[in-house]
């Protein structure tokens, strides 16, 4: 059964109203016998008296200064955050203007509306009472320039395509489909039009679209971090939908008033994997400089530049270390390997690479380098120097010998100590890349229980991606202690600096104090590659593995506590997920948290515990549909009612001081976890699979 006319929308209002009105009569029934010492604090938000015009008015002028709209409630209220919370359906040039009078607020239209066009000003939780703050949720004023008020619904879920929660507070944008160009090749809706309707989602990703035309769309969800209404690469998250859709046609959905979290949610019939996408950035070399004798930083307007020749006047091609410093490589780190006295003050060169020129293209150009050095005292460098000079002079003047002391040495390094885990060895940073490293003179030495000791042969390695990190690897006995020792001298870095004596105490990691995790893993195809993250219970990632395509998957050393699991479809077998594109309509890689057959996406581990689970990428990876959609959000609903539960057990206080009102993005459901239950469901609830997903 579809809801397509002017009465659904006003029954969704009385929904919104019956639902404010249910929570009111209560708390007002339960305060009568209070006492007369000041009474209960107030917790109901404003209760709308009239509206001047009335709602759902048509045949609202276009223009004119005398466009006010009166809405009047039953207490002073106040507008708070309106920046965030308050938006029109579509969007308006001119944003209306709201203000307080007496107990009501007014809104005065001042942009020129277009003809026969529904709109729908959203208020979010921007109205609230005077006096406790108490917000009026999702108060929404509909008005239409033409005839009929535009009737038509749906229902959809935004989730972060990486993290597989839900996104709070996101924007779904409503393009006729009409009257937008569609290129396959490179998709420019987002920068070149407006969307013609609007609708958010809420806390828990959920988003319920009103007031749109029987007609075809192409639908887009935006997270809008600046609150600007406006869609920025790289900052917000994106998500879009292939095809076109028309809310006449979407399978029958339930809605109800959510009571807990104060807002209608639904069944959703729409899936948003959302993504952050990359801006495009002008390749250019936009600052060259050089911080120290040794080192000079060059910087990119854009990831990943190719630099086809570097060379300098005064020092030898193979004497210049090239060492990228970023995940996105836009800037780069030069080393000089030469003694000091033979660098310069300034270093004169050329870099040849490729830069976009005025027309977007790339060009290989040649630009001069001019990186100049000096040594400028620092106040603590400073502070030293006078009071050597001072302890001189008054050395003199006392006839006795000065003997300077001796200086810092200004070889830097970082290593890890304590604990060491057989399988990351020990990691050692360096502030210089190495050019020397005596490694046979390193000494490791295994104490044993007894007090007997033997020497372990050390081998070191450094690290593909960080040229200044160096790994000390070894066959290391578990529960064990050693001993490190790197004598003086031992290593020289490119300044020319060298080590003092290098020491530490370290014991490995008994596997009995952890758990071992072990997984069934059966992928889709023999060539597919996959992802497999180890998590933590608030997603942080403690460890993973690359490249897995069946088998058994196992993770030692995990500590006690709660885990998860994230599998991540490697399409193109790099090791690491891939985020997607809007202009080029490319989708992110696959990443969905593992739940079990009944529906657990969190486990516990002890101490000297080994679980064993059986992944199935077919069942993890299937398709999903709007039944699957359900199921899953419904699940989730379920667990977090009951650790909600567990939680008020345990701290009953903590579950009385609590205001009911959930903030989270946990991607859960209304009343009980149940769909159409609480204040009762719109439409049959049928629940037909689409092909949107």
């Amino acid at each position: 059964m579809k809801y397509n006319t002017l009465e659904y929308g006003r029954a969704v209002a009385s929904l919104l109203l019956a639902g404010c009105f249910c929570a009111a009569f209560l708390v007002r029934c339960a305060s009568i016998n209070n006492n007369l010492t000041g009474g209960p604090k107030d917790t109901l938000p404003p209760v709308i008296l009239r509206m001047d015009p009335d709602n759902f008015t048509t045949r609202y002028p276009l223009t004119g200064s005398n466009r006010k709209i009166y809405v009047e409630f039953d207490e002073f209220v106040q507008l708070k955050d309106q920046q965030k919370e308050f938006f029109t359906s579509p969007q308006m040039k001119k944003k209306p203007q709201l203000s307080i009078r007496g107990k009501g607020v007014v809104i005065q239209i001042r942009d020129t509306l277009l003809e026969n066009q529904t709109y729908a000003l959203n208020f979010g939780s921007a109205l609230r009472d005077n006096n406790e703050g108490n917000p009026l949720y999702s108060m929404r004023y509909v008005f239409s320039t033409g005839d009929e008020i535009d009737s038509m619904v749906c229902s959809g879920y935004t989730a972060d395509s990486y993290k597989a929660d839900s996104v709070s507070k996101s924007y779904i944008w409503f393009f006729i489909a009409d009257s937008v160009e569609h290129r396959a090749e490179y998709d420019s809706t987002l920068f070149k039009y407006k969307p013609s309707a609007i609708a958010r989602a809420e806390t828990n990703g959920i988003f319920f679209a009103q007031n749109l035309k029987p007609v075809n769309y192409r639908i887009y969800a935006i997270e809008d971090k600046n609150d600007n209404q406006l869609y920025d690469p790289s900052v917000d998250q994106v998500g879009f939908l292939e095809g076109v859709y028309n809310p006449a046609d979407l399978p029958d959905f339930a809605i109800w008033y959510d009571s807990v979290r104060h807002y209608v949610t639904a069944e959703p019939q729409l899936y948003f994997r959302m993504f952050t996408d990359k801006a495009f950035r002008r390749q250019t070399l936009t600052q060259s400089e050089r911080p120290l004798q040794h080192k000079a930083m060059l910087y990119f307007g854009a990831a990943h530049p190719d630099v086809r020749k570097l060379e300098f006047d005064s020092i030898p091609a193979d004497r210049v270390i090239y060492d990228p410093q970023t995940v996105g490589r836009d800037t780069v780190a030069l080393w000089f390997n030469l003694p000091s006295a033979e660098l310069p003050d300034t270093i004169r060169g050329r870099i040849t690479y490729f830069k976009h020129d005025s027309i977007n293209q790339l060009q290989e150009v040649t630009e001069e380098l001019k990186l100049s050095w000096r040594f400028i005292e620092s106040k603590e460098q400073q502070k030293e120097r006078e009071k050597q000079e001072r302890a001189r002079e008054k050395a003199e003047a006392a006839g006795e010998e000065y003997v300077a002391p001796e200086e810092k040495n200004p070889f830097a390094y970082k290593i890890a100590s304590g604990e060491v885990n057989p399988e990351k060895h020990i990691a050692i940073d360096f502030d210089y890349p190495l050019v020397r490293f005596d490694s046979t003179s390193v000494s490791l030495i295994l104490e044993e229980a007894d007090g007997a000791s033997q020497s372990v042969a050390p081998r070191f390695r450094r690290d593909t991606a960080n040229l200044r990190r160096w790994y000390l690897e070894a066959p290391w006995k578990e529960a064990s202690k050693y001993k490190l020792h790197i004598p003086k001298g031992a290593i020289t870095d490119v300044a020319g600096f060298s080590n003092d004596s290098i020491g530490g105490n370290y014991t490995t990691l008994d596997p009995e104090k952890f758990a071992v995790v072990k997984i069934d893993f059966t992928p889709r195809d023999d060539g597919s590659a996959y992802i497999v993250q180890l998590l933590n219970s608030s997603g942080s990632l403690l460890q993973e593995r690359t490249g897995v395509r069946g088998g058994t998957v196992q993770f030692n050393y995990v500590p006690a506590g709660e885990i998860k699991f994230r599998l991540i479809e490697d399409r193109n077998d790099n090791g690491k997920w891939d985020t997607g594109s809007v202009v080029e309509r490319r989708e992110p890689e696959r990443a969905e948290l593992y739940v079990d057959e009944q529906g657990y996406d969190t486990f516990a581990t002890k101490t000297n515990w080994e679980i064993e689970l059986a992944m199935d990428m077919n069942r993890i990876f299937a398709p999903v549909t709007m039944e699957t959609l359900i199921e899953m959000l419904d699940k989730r609903e379920q667990q977090r009612l009951q650790k909600a539960a567990e939680e008020q057990a345990k701290n009953p206080d903590r579950g009385r001081q609590n205001d009911g009102h959930d903030h989270g993005t946990s991607g859960g459901f209304g009343m009980g976890g149940a769909f159409g239950s609480g204040m009762g469901a719109f439409g049959s609830g049928s629940r037909r699979t689409t092909n949107g997903f």
